[in-house]
């Protein structure tokens, strides 16, 4: 099961839409659970998707290969990619992650339009919870 904050996915899906027609890429982070106000229910490391990179589309190499070099790879657990045109699945340009999160129009929450796969494209149970980290606000 991957777990991600309801916060965090508005914001990716806004990013998304706001970019579109072209793509986003960019890193997302992992905190353990306990850290997270609303996570009760949940083993407290288990770990849940809360945080992103701003992604840079002024940099030629991130718009090409879709990596983000500004961001060290052990603060990224996860990466999210948009594909205004395309299938909500992965592609050979977005596996360089354990958790990949896609998007595609019409940019909502729902099965049809945002998903998580792992590095091989086969896409994973995803739960979304209404959880915060302590003294902040995704939505803000």
């Amino acid at each position: 099961m991957v777990y991600v904050t309801r916060g965090l996915v508005d914001i990716l899906l806004a990013l998304a839409s706001d970019a579109d027609p072209d793509d986003v890429t960019t890193g997302v982070s992992v905190v353990p659970a306990i850290e997270l106000d609303g996570a009760d229910g949940l083993p407290p490391d288990t770990p849940v998707f809360t945080d992103f990179f701003l992604p840079d589309p002024g940099n030629p190499v991130n718009a090409v290969f879709g990596v983000d070099l500004s961001t060290p790879a052990r603060q990224a657990q996860g990466r999210f990619v948009s594909h205004p045109v395309g299938e909500l699945e992965v592609t050979r340009r977005d596996d360089l992650a354990e958790v990949i999160f896609v998007a595609v129009p019409p940019w909502e929450v729902d099965d049809r339009s945002f998903g998580a796969f792992d590095r091989s494209g086969e896409r994973q149970p995803l739960e979304i919870i209404d959880a915060s980290p302590p003294g902040q606000s995704l939505t803000d």
